[in-house]
């Protein structure tokens, strides 16, 4: 009989981050129910070392280089036998019986394919996290926002989305997903590397007719931008290139063709302002995230368009409007401002 929940922490060279925060997912964490797993992208620091000796409960998976998010967490998977994973970043402090009630979500509904909890800040404890918060949500032309934050308008938590939620998207920050589930849709595309990786597979899974869930009796704090900080211009690129890219692979009949136009004219905007704002690095980080995907189409290397199956339905919970127009023109900054979806 495999193994209810594995809890699956991904790490590279993050040994500080493992001793601040792996005591609470050790201690709230019932062996009852699952077990803890470290999977290390060749971490060149003492990452390994320290959890085999502070932490001898915890198993250990090692990737043999690092293979970025996406990769690490696929390599990794493959190895671990069970029921459902829980996919949780290691700068995620969690709290008591965060794991039990995402368990019930998919315990109790066959359509549940993936949950969250709710995510707030780890330095501002009173506010929703950015990666996540409430549950997340796109618009018809693939932008990405959620319950209790929309682009950098970030919510206080006062209990407004308190609800068990149907979502379009659970953050990779803390995702529990079924494992063969998982593995039927291929995991992660490698080709993201990192950034909206976790958008595009919960897409996948609807596509299967199953359903994404934000359950907030489950409470994390997460620090935030531990890979890249908004400041580099890579996270511009990867959100850039990886947003068009699974635009262009997850919406399968001719709409795509005018929805990427529109797209790429907003992201140009976006990129002309990064130039107002003296971020020129941002701006080219914009367009060289539209030449590679050009390049890889021409190459025919770009991320492979899904099809039409039989499974395909109708993902009722991507947002019919513009989220852009919404939120700098009509000024709807919070999601309970939208129309409803």
């Amino acid at each position: 009989m495999s193994l209810k929940v594995a809890v699956c922490i991904l790490n590279y060279n993050g040994r500080k981050l493992l001793q601040q925060f792996l005591p609470t997912v050790v201690e709230h964490t019932p062996a009852s129910l699952a077990e803890i797993y470290v999977i290390d992208n060749a971490s060149t620091d003492d990452s390994i070392a320290f959890v085999k000796a502070e932490f001898p409960t915890v198993k250990i998976v090692e990737n043999t280089e690092n293979h970025g998010f996406t990769g690490g967490y696929n390599i990794g998977l493959q190895q671990i036998n069970a029921t459902y994973y829980l996919l949780i970043n290691s700068d995620i402090e969690v709290t008591a019986n965060y794991l039990e009630p995402l368990v019930k979500i998919l315990d109790e509904n066959p359509n549940a394919g993936a949950c969250q909890p709710k995510i707030k800040a780890f330095h501002q404890k009173d506010s929703f996290e950015y990666a996540g918060a409430a549950g997340g949500y796109v618009d018809w032309l693939g932008y990405p926002f959620c319950r209790g934050r929309i682009f950098e308008t970030v919510e206080k938590d006062e209990g407004q989305y308190d609800n068990l939620q149907q979502v379009f998207w659970a953050s990779g920050a803390c995702m529990l997903i079924r494992s063969t589930l998982y593995h039927e849709v291929g995991g992660f595309d490698i080709s993201f590397f990192a950034h909206m990786e976790e958008i595009d597979l919960c897409w996948r899974v609807q596509r299967l007719g199953y359903e994404i869930y934000c359950e907030p009796q489950s409470k994390v704090y997460h620090v935030g931008g531990g890979t890249l900080n908004k400041t580099n211009p890579k996270k511009t690129y990867l959100n850039f290139r990886n947003s068009v890219s699974m635009l262009h692979k997850n919406v399968v009949d001719s709409t795509v063709y005018w929805k990427f136009v529109i797209k790429m004219v907003l992201d140009l905007v976006a990129a002309f302002k990064f130039g107002l704002e003296n971020s020129p690095e941002h701006t080219l980080a914009v367009l060289k995230a539209y030449k590679d995907f050009f390049r890889d189409i021409k190459n025919k290397r770009a991320t492979k368009r899904l099809t039409k199956t039989t499974e395909e339905v109708v993902v009722k919970s991507i947002y019919k409007k513009m989220i852009v127009w919404q939120y700098y023109v009509r000024g709807r900054k919070t999601y309970n401002k939208l129309k409803k979806i």
